[in-house]
């Protein structure tokens, strides 16, 4: 097996090399918003930095955000219990879930109603988005409990001048259907976009030890509306709607709780997320920009549960959150300025078992900050940030952060780095939900955590060569957890988490028929132990954090055919490390390792006109059997084709 994976990699980069170097591309300016909260030169920026652009995410035919994600981006661990529209999340530099935040058009994601108050990637359609900005390194400074590990930052499609239309079908194998369409227009005073999406799917069996199909649907509904009233007063607007269906049945996997290995666990999810902004620009100075903003989020979850079609179940889960938020931007001259800015969220969660009525919860947070951005000369660029969070249950933190970049004289070389302090508060659920007599008992306090990163970006012109290499080091205290070795035992837990890595990025254009990525990633936590070892369970010594692997490797290879410049085929390779894992199917809490994997997949794209574009892919090419969550399965080789107007 180990040599096959070998082979296909030695292929893949014997692909590339087919091709003779004969030109290089000029730097593009990139401008991007999230580092401070407002529009800046990515060269001044001293935090890590990746951004996916309309145009690449409009030539990838993943259906969802998360997978396109898990292979373009360094320390970007992305995994999933099982096919489409399952559970899934990301990991940041080899932090828990729980440690990245997810905004959307600016409006918070996180669901109040999740035990660990993170964001579920799977019902976000790649489609629907603009925009990816990935901030990875501490962010609590600027985006509050949470951003330890990183912030992802979503932008979905907005208007643009006249009258847009557009047009997307996809189809492919285990039934699966993909229908989008949206309209869009705009002028000098206005621009608007309105977009519909279906996608359905008879999907794959949950559990890897079942072949039956979990069906899968969803129905997103996403539109925004921006108005300028005036040169110095302007109105924003998004929204989003996601309505989905999920189904699984799964064999028991453990006669702990009197079942045998035939009994049968169906279930139904129904559930609907939305969000939506409304936020009031006004400039009253020319050196003074004043952001108001209001924001919702709602997430509510149905579970019809069956037994051997004998007994039904049903319980309800709801969250909300009500964001109410102040920003100023004050330029003090061309080299100064400062990001300062209020902020109040209130959460609140519901739990119905068995629709007998529903528990409520909830709590606010409050925050102020301020991130001052300084430039000491032509080269060097530095930001201090600092916040102040007030939680009506868990008390207050204080968070701070340091960035500096400097950018060589030829402006093709930056070094970069980073130090700051995050935290997370606990959530509602982790508070007030967790399993009678093992569960938190409501005196949680926050965990707290102290980050450094140190990179450098350097561009070969003559080669045309892009590096990007960061070291991190991230530790944190006071971890809030429920999973231990010896069964369940919740609340703060002492002791000090580590992880630390090392991330490379590079991009290189052989010529302009060949180009390829090539991201690398090494992590090396520890629980709280003395070292760091994937074969070793939690609370021994040695062992690695859950679901993280040591190296993770990602090569996308483009490339397209000489008098054929109108076909574009992409070929990517994902091969990721062993892991740890909960031992799901023991029910003893005695750790399971995840296997090392290797994934191909292909991508063809054919532009045969202006507004026409044809699609073809085959997803995990070599039909490579593999886990990302323990005994949960993987899509095995799947073939899709679609079509793409835009008129």
């Amino acid at each position: 097996m180990f040599k096959k994976k070998i082979t296909n990699l030695i292929i893949a980069f014997f692909l590339v090399l087919s091709f003779t170097k004969i030109t290089y591309s000029s730097e593009i300016p990139v401008i991007v918003i999230a580092p401070n909260k407002k529009p800046q030169s990515l060269s001044t920026v001293g935090t890590s930095v990746t951004i996916l652009d309309e145009e690449y995410l409009n030539n990838s035919t993943e259906y969802f955000l998360g997978d396109v994600l898990s292979s373009n981006t360094t320390s970007t661990n992305f995994f999933q219990s099982g096919g489409h529209g399952t559970a899934s999340a990301i990991q940041l530099r080899g932090m828990p879930k729980r440690y990245s935040t997810v905004y959307i058009d600016g409006v918070k994601m996180s669901d109040p109603s999740n035990p660990s108050n993170d964001f579920d990637f799977n019902n976000i359609l790649t489609s629907q988005i603009s925009r990816v900005e990935i901030l990875k390194g501490n962010q609590s400074s600027v985006y509050g409990s949470g951003a330890i590990g990183g912030t992802i930052h979503i932008t979905t499609k907005k208007g643009k001048p006249g009258f847009n239309k557009d047009f997307n079908y996809l189809t492919g194998s285990k039934g699966t259907h993909n229908l989008s369409t949206s309209i869009s227009g705009g002028d000098d005073y206005k621009n608007y976009f309105v977009g519909f999406e279906r996608f359905q799917t008879e999907g794959i069996s949950q559990m890897m030890h079942n072949d039956e199909k979990d069906r899968y649907r969803n129905n997103s509904l996403i539109g925004s509306y921006n108005y300028n009233f005036s040169k110095n007063f302007e109105l924003i607007s998004n929204y989003r709607i996601a309505d989905t269906y999920l189904q699984y049945d799964a064999t028991c996997v453990s006669n702990s709780f009197g079942c045998s290995p035939s009994y049968d666990h169906a279930e139904d999810v129904d559930a609907i997320e939305s969000s939506g902004n409304l936020s009031l620009i006004h400039k009253p100075l020319k050196n003074l920009e004043n952001k108001f903003t209001v924001a919702n989020t709602y997430i509510k979850r149905i579970y019809n549960a069956a037994i051997n079609s004998k007994n039904t179940d049903q319980d309800s889960y709801y969250g909300e959150r009500y964001s109410f938020l102040y920003q100023g931007n004050y330029n003090l001259n061309l080299d100064n300025s400062i990001v300062f800015g209020l902020e109040r969220e209130d959460d609140s969660i519901g739990y119905n078992k068995d629709m007998t009525g529903m528990d409520y919860k909830d709590a606010y947070v409050t925050s102020k900050y301020f991130d001052f951005q300084k430039r000491f000369s032509s080269n060097i660029f530095a930001t201090f940030g600092s916040r102040f969070d007030e939680h009506s249950l868990a008390g207050n933190e204080d968070s701070h952060r340091l960035t500096l970049a400097y950018l060589f004289d030829d402006k093709l070389t930056k070094i970069k780095s980073s130090y700051g302090t995050g935290f997370r508060y606990p959530s509602l659920y982790e508070f007030y939900f967790y399993p009678a007599g093992n569960g938190y008992d409501g005196n949680e306090k926050a965990e707290n955590s102290e980050s450094f990163d140190i990179g450098i970006e350097k561009t070969f012109q003559e080669i045309d060569l892009k590096i990007d290499m960061s070291y991190f080091n991230i530790k944190y205290h006071d971890v809030l957890e429920g999973w231990q070795a010896s069964g369940w035992d919740a609340g703060n837990h002492p002791g000090t988490v580590k992880s630390q890595g090392l991330e490379l990025m590079s991009n290189f254009k052989l010529n302009r028929f060949l180009n390829f990525d090539l991201n690398y990633t090494y992590t090396s936590t520890y629980d709280g132990a003395e070292q760091d070892d994937p074969n070793k369970t939690k609370g021994q010594n040695n062992a690695q954090l859950v679901r993280v692997p040591r190296n993770l490797i990602n090569l996308n290879t483009n490339f397209k055919i000489p008098g054929f410049e109108n076909i574009n085929i992409l070929l990517s390779t994902k091969w990721s490390d062993m892991a740890r894992d909960y031992g799901n199917g023991n029910r003893t809490f005695a750790d399971e390792r995840i296997d090392d994997y290797l994934v191909n997949d292909l991508n063809i794209n054919y532009n045969f006109s202006e507004t026409y574009k044809l699609y073809f892919n085959i997803t995990n090419l070599l039909d490579e059997k593999y886990e990302t969550t323990r005994d949960y399965s993987q899509m095995p080789r799947t073939f899709n084709f679609g079509l793409k107007n835009s008129f």
